[in-house]
């Protein structure tokens, strides 16, 4: 059709399938991957009598993963918001601890640390102690400690940039009504600090699950040190580590799914 409707016709035409092109490019392809993935992993499970006997052992394992990971987190938290704060803070000997302790962190393997932290510190720390043995002190323990000294660093670098986020505005507004620097920092700087960093404190929660892995080097028997003990007393490798990969990734995709929903509901009520 030629004239002016043949030419709004074509038009029409090549907007759509510029439309379809760009819907084909952005279609979560990485998504799909997963999805076979969890249809293979679900068929060998039903399927195969070696894996399902691979699973069954490893699931033992699992508490402690999840255990270890909250606790270590947790105390991490307390860490990180207190390193934050001195990361900020005006008085030059806190300010320079924080920040000895989170560049020490950060610039040493996190392995190195877990080695270190749970068979150099805790035991000297122990020993220092009186009437505290060396000897009490569970390895799942040290491993907790190492863990959350280590993501304390990590989470510190979060809260300062939480709370740096915050225009100077609110403290002085804050401090005008009489509030102390405390005050003012623990009624309205640190609510807002938090709820701008809570997906970036979900997603390094996402980081220690998978980093919880390098505690089986203590003897810890998270999944890691039982899938190893298994295939080490069966010889069924790929039984022992597929099991092993897919429960990681079923953890992870399960927690990151949970913080995208925190940061769509954050995203909603800030548009609010």
């Amino acid at each position: 059709m030629d004239g002016p409707h043949g030419d709004a016709t074509m038009l029409e035409d090549l907007e759509s399938l510029d439309t379809q092109q760009r819907d084909w490019r952005q279609f979560p392809w990485w998504l799909l991957g997963i999805f076979l993935i969890a249809v293979y992993a679900i068929y060998i499970f039903l399927t195969r009598p070696s894996y399902q006997e691979a699973f069954q052992f490893i699931m033992i394992g699992l508490g402690i993963t999840i255990s270890t990971s909250l606790y270590a987190y947790l105390i991490a938290l307390v860490l990180g918001l207190l390193a934050g704060l001195g990361r900020i803070s005006n008085n030059i000997v806190i300010k320079n601890l924080a920040t000895l302790y989170v560049e020490l962190v950060r610039g040493i393997p996190i392995l190195v640390l877990i080695f270190y932290l749970a068979l150099v510190a805790v035991p000297g720390i122990a020993d220092a102690i009186p009437g505290i043995s060396n000897d009490n002190i569970s390895l799942n323990f040290r491993a907790i400690i190492a863990l959350s000294v280590t993501y304390g660093a990590f989470l510190a670098e979060i809260f300062r940039a939480g709370i740096q986020s915050i225009g100077r505005g609110q403290m002085e507004a804050a401090r005008s009504l009489g509030m102390s620097y405390g005050q003012a920092m623990r009624h309205v700087i640190l609510p807002q600090a938090i709820r701008n960093v809570l997906p970036a404190l979900g997603n390094d929660f996402v980081a220690m699950v998978k980093d919880s892995s390098l505690v089986s080097v203590l003897a810890v028997r998270d999944i890691t040190q039982v899938a190893r003990l298994y295939a080490g007393r069966t010889f069924r490798f790929a039984e022992a580590y597929t099991v092993l990969a897919v429960m990681y990734l079923a953890l992870t995709l399960i927690l990151s799914f949970l913080v995208k929903r925190l940061e769509s509901r954050l995203e909603a009520k800030g548009g609010r």
